[in-house]
Formats: structure tokens, C-alpha cells, sequence
């Protein structure tokens, strides 16, 4: 914006279209400052990504096939109803949602499970309800929780529906 308001921009403009075709300049300034946005970006991310490592090793040392399978039962509805309920309790991070959910597909649960665990985890949160009630109201707070559930285990079993319609 500044090169604009100063009328360099239509010289850099004119200067690049005057270059003969086939040479380019490498701006190492851009380049430099780039790689340093970068590494600031993945260091930003780093606990994240330890987590999730840290939160899968934690997943298949305390959880089970067994333990899973006395939960989910297969049945598209009690297991849609089930995974909501967890994702709505347990709810965090989407990166974290999907780890489990990749975990959960592992062990033999449910498509119908996973994605209505993943919809609700980001989405319901009962663990930020208090503080949503405080900042927005009770009232809005339980309604937009309830109608939330409703909603995303509804579109969690219409996702899958469809997903088998068609893929299959």
C-alpha cells in the first residue's frame, strides 16, 4: 500500500513487464523472510503436533477393542447417540477429533460413531458451557447446546448415509 501511495508501484509494475522474457529474479529478501514466517508457523504448532503424537499413544495404551466394543454395538442410531455424547463431553481441538476419530475407525467402531463424535466435539463443547452461559446468557447458552446436539447428530447420521450412497 505504501508503494502505491508513493507511485513506486506502477515503476516496479513497468520494470517487471520491461524484463526479457525467460529471467527471473529471485527476491532472497522474500525468500528469507518466508522461511522465517515458516518456522515460526510450525513452532507455533509443535505442542499441537506433540499432543496429538502424546494423545494417540495415550489412546491405544488405555482404551481397548474390548472396552469399545461393549459401547459401540453397531447399531447405526445407539452408536450415532454415543458418539455424540462423547464428542459433546470430551470436546477440544478438530486436530485432536480427528486423531481420535482415526483411532476409533481402527478399532472397529462405527462410521456413523466417528462422525458424530467429531461434529460434536468442536461444536457442542459442555465443558465451555459455563463459561458460554456466563458470557452469553443461560438461556442461550442451553439452547444453542441442545439444538447443537440435535442438529449434528442428525447431520452426522446424513453424512454417512450419504457417504455409503455414494461410494457405494
Amino acid at each position: 500500500m505504501e508503494k502505491y501511495k508513493k507511485g513506486d508501484l506502477q515503476k516496479q509494475i513497468q520494470a517487471e513487464v520491461d524484463r526479457p522474457a525467460g529471467r527471473h529474479r529471485i527476491d532472497w529478501d522474500a525468500v528469507r523472510q518466508a522461511a522465517r514466517s515458516s518456522a515460526r508457523q510450525f513452532a507455533s504448532l509443535l505442542p499441537i503436533l506433540i499432543g496429538v503424537v502424546l494423545l494417540i499413544g495415550l489412546f491405544n495404551a488405555f482404551v481397548s477393542t474390548e472396552f469399545l466394543a461393549s459401547i459401540f454395538s453397531g447399531s447405526p442410531l445407539l452408536d450415532t447417540l454415543w458418539g455424540a455424547c462423547f464428542g459433546s463431553i470430551l470436546a477440544g481441538n478438530p486436530i485432536n477429533s480427528y486423531v481420535i476419530g482415526g483411532e476409533l475407525l481402527k478399532h472397529g467402531v462405527s462410521l456413523f460413531a466417528v462422525t458424530a463424535l467429531i461434529l460434536t466435539w468442536v461444536t457442542v463443547g459442555l465443558v465451555q458451557l459455563p463459561a458460554e452461559a456466563a458470557a452469553l446468557g443461560r438461556k442461550f447458552a442451553l439452547v444453542r447446546t441442545v439444538i447443537s446436539f440435535v442438529m449434528f447428530t442428525g447431520i452426522a447420521v446424513l453424512t454417512v448415509v450419504l457417504f455409503n450412497l455414494l461410494a457405494g
